[in-house]
């Protein structure tokens, strides 16, 4: 991992679900780049350094959630956030509740907004801001994924209205779209190793699943103080899942 970066030293970076899997993993690289980092997710990073802030709350909590926008719009400058954390439910059309609509909705784009109105104060401010939202292959279709793909997929329309909107402030907003990645979550339903992934990876261009780190890497072009010519953009980074149809069984 790279050392510190000038270019990122001394900026503050806020990253949700950064406790675990992709979050984590763009945490690390910020804070090695000499990033302050301010984590929110439901479970403390345990990582703690003076160069972390953990802050521990259920992101899909409304109340909670305006809370902490509050906490952090009056005392932190943030020049980075990172919209990250998004849970998938996969889920059958005949079976769609309320709650699941109501609970990814609030999730994927409540929060992302509620957050992005915190920050943008500072950012407008001082001229120059870094937004980086997190979307998913699956918007271009997968089976089960009604809910999570519509999220996914309204994360790509937020992220060109608020490139628009935002850009003459010099703040960039970008989006990133994963493929399938080993994280906890995943690999609960596809175990490393197994035939299933096995299987799934020769359906891909690059014969493999992908890993947090391929996500970090591309976070890191998005967010670079110096790259303030890319705005409004989605990089699916999927291992060339998004050229054609995948399906999981």
């Amino acid at each position: 991992m790279s050392t510190i970066d000038q270019s990122y030293a001394g900026r503050t970076a806020l990253i949700t679900g950064a406790s675990v899997g992709i979050g984590r993993e763009i945490a690390e690289h910020l804070l090695a780049r000499g990033c302050h980092v301010i984590c929110v997710a439901r479970r403390p990073y345990d990582g703690i350094t003076d160069n972390v802030t953990s802050m521990c709350v259920d992101l899909a909590d409304r109340d909670a959630v305006r809370a902490l926008a509050t906490q952090i719009a009056a005392e932190h400058k943030v020049d980075i956030l990172v919209n990250n954390a998004g849970v998938v439910r996969n889920t059958p059309i005949e079976n769609i509740s309320d709650e699941e609509f109501d609970f990814l909705n609030d999730l994927h784009l409540w929060t992302a907004i509620q957050l992005t109105q915190a920050v943008i104060p500072h950012m407008k401010s001082q001229g120059f801001g870094r937004i980086l939202n997190m979307s998913s292959r699956a918007v271009v279709g997968m089976s089960q994924r009604t809910v999570y793909a519509a999220t996914k997929a309204a994360i790509i329309s937020m992220t060109r209205t608020w490139a628009i909107e935002l850009g003459p402030s010099g703040i960039t907003v970008n989006a990133i779209a994963p493929g399938i990645v080993t994280t906890d979550m995943v690999t609960g339903d596809i175990p490393v190793g197994s035939e299933l992934a096995k299987r799934i990876a020769s359906g891909l261009p690059r014969r493999r699943l992908g890993k947090p780190d391929d996500i970090a890497r591309a976070t890191l072009f998005f967010t670079d103080p110096q790259n303030d010519w890319v705005t409004g953009q989605t990089l699916f980074v999927c291992g060339g899942a998004s050229l054609g149809s995948l399906t999981i069984v």
